[in-house]
């Protein structure tokens, strides 16, 4: 399995997040512009590198997933709030064959380990979710699993914070199931690039709002 741990100065929590990786599993940290000595950290713990120019959480997701050659695909954030060890838990029913996306439910194991401007704007999008697929989700966590083909050709083109939406939408979209799995969610080491402020979380609905503004897919597979 490759699992894909988008970066960008995550070096604190790195040591920890690199030894709960499964063994046999490879560790694809794709570096988003780190100035913390990250990339190098992350290769002296045995991680492949990659190194993706342009900012946003989606290039740094997809510059991954271009990278991996495994059959199936894991993605999980690199701040220490997810323990990466359950990816063997979030996999199985994907090599089961029960489902095709695996996305770990979020349960905070501790007060303020998800800010409330954060867990509403996630309800809110969860709604507009089921409303715009018909898939009930609680989360749309980042602790992911999927095979890796399939993810490819969904042709993912959202490069900001908008892609793990995404994902889910056009996998919703082709047919996919789509299956949760609960897992805790520990307080975050450093602060979010993304929801650790109100201006954060508003930029991420907005590119999320966009994503969901996208016709479903037709046949042929143009939108």
């Amino acid at each position: 399995m490759d699992v894909v741990l988008p970066c960008l100065d995550e070096a604190e929590a790195l040591p920890w997040v690199l030894a709960r990786i499964p063994a046999g599993w490879r560790a694809i940290v794709v570096d988003n512009g780190s100035t913390d000595g990250s990339p190098d950290l992350a290769r002296s713990l045995g991680a492949h590198v990659v190194h993706e120019p342009r900012r946003g959480f989606g290039a740094a997701c997809h510059a991954g997933l271009t990278a991996a050659t495994a059959d199936i695909v894991c993605f999980c954030d690199c701040d220490a709030s997810l323990d990466p060890g359950l990816l063997p838990t979030v996999v199985t029913p994907v090599l089961d064959g029960a489902a095709d996306l695996v996305l770990g439910r979020r349960r905070p194991t501790a007060r303020g380990a998800w800010p409330l401007h954060a867990r509403l704007a996630n309800l809110e999008l969860a709604r507009l979710v089921r409303r715009r697929t018909g898939v009930r989700l609680h989360d749309l966590g980042p602790m992911r699993a999927a095979r890796r083909k399939g993810l490819l050709a969904l042709d993912l083109t959202d490069r900001r914070s908008g892609y793990p939406l995404q994902m889910v939408v056009r996998a919703a979209d082709e047919g996919w199931r789509v299956a949760e799995i609960d897992v805790p969610y520990l307080p975050r080491t450093g602060r979010s690039k993304v929801t650790g402020t109100w201006r954060g979380t508003w930029h991420a609905v907005r590119d999320m709002r966009t994503v969901l503004a996208e016709r479903p897919a037709v046949a042929g597979g143009t939108r």
